[in-house]
């Protein structure tokens, strides 16, 4: 049995949706980051930097947090959804560290200033709305020759699909992005990534282009 300590945000659902495609068993801890929850003592001694998701594992012993390491973690445990191919498993692993890296960040930066502040910092906003098209183009260059980031569906596309749910809140149309939104779908349509969205619970659904 797996812990899952989450909420509803992207970082948090790139692991339940791993955890519900790998068909492992977990039970969910959610952890209310609007009620300041993530501060919690005990929350601490899990996740010392105070984010979600972590993770305990009691089959295997080990306590995680940071998404990316917990992805790797869960595919190497249950060796799934990374490509066997040296090649492949460093492509997948070249995407999973661009989303870690670039995508996540900057469009959650996007997101404080274009749908949480707008109108307060103007250069902020162009800053980082010229950044999240950019990284779009990015993702959808690679998507133009590939279903998915590393060839297969892997953890990679696990970690970067969550962040592009929230394209509305990026100032972002996937209509001007034609391959990232065929790949949106494509996993959208997935059932695992349907129960792992609703993780720790049912917002409005899966947001749809």
């Amino acid at each position: 049995m797996i812990d899952l300590y989450t909420w509803t945000t992207p970082n948090g659902r790139k692991v339940s949706i791993a955890l519900e495609e790998m068909g492992l068993a977990y039970e969910v801890y959610p952890i209310d980051i609007m009620a300041d929850e993530q501060f919690r003592p005990q929350f601490l001694k899990i996740s010392p930097n105070n984010k979600i998701p972590a993770i305990v594992d009691h089959e295997g012993g080990q306590a995680l947090m940071e998404s990316g390491a917990i992805l790797l973690y869960l595919s190497e445990k249950t060796g799934k959804f990374m490509p066997t191919d040296e090649a492949g498993r460093w492509r997948a692993m070249e995407w999973l560290m661009w989303q870690m890296g670039g995508f996540g960040p900057m469009l959650g930066q996007a997101h404080h200033f274009l749908k949480f502040n707008p109108g307060k910092a103007p250069y902020a906003e162009e800053r980082y709305a010229k950044e999240a098209a950019r990284l779009y183009k990015v993702l959808d260059t690679q998507l133009a020759e590939h279903d998915y980031l590393a060839g297969a569906y892997s953890i990679a596309d696990m970690a970067v699909w969550p962040w592009a749910s929230r394209f509305e809140w990026q100032g972002i149309d996937l209509g001007d992005f034609p391959h990232v939104r065929d790949w949106y779908l494509r996993i959208a349509d997935r059932p695992a990534v349907q129960r792992g969205y609703d993780v720790p619970k049912k917002d409005q659904g899966i947001p749809l282009p």
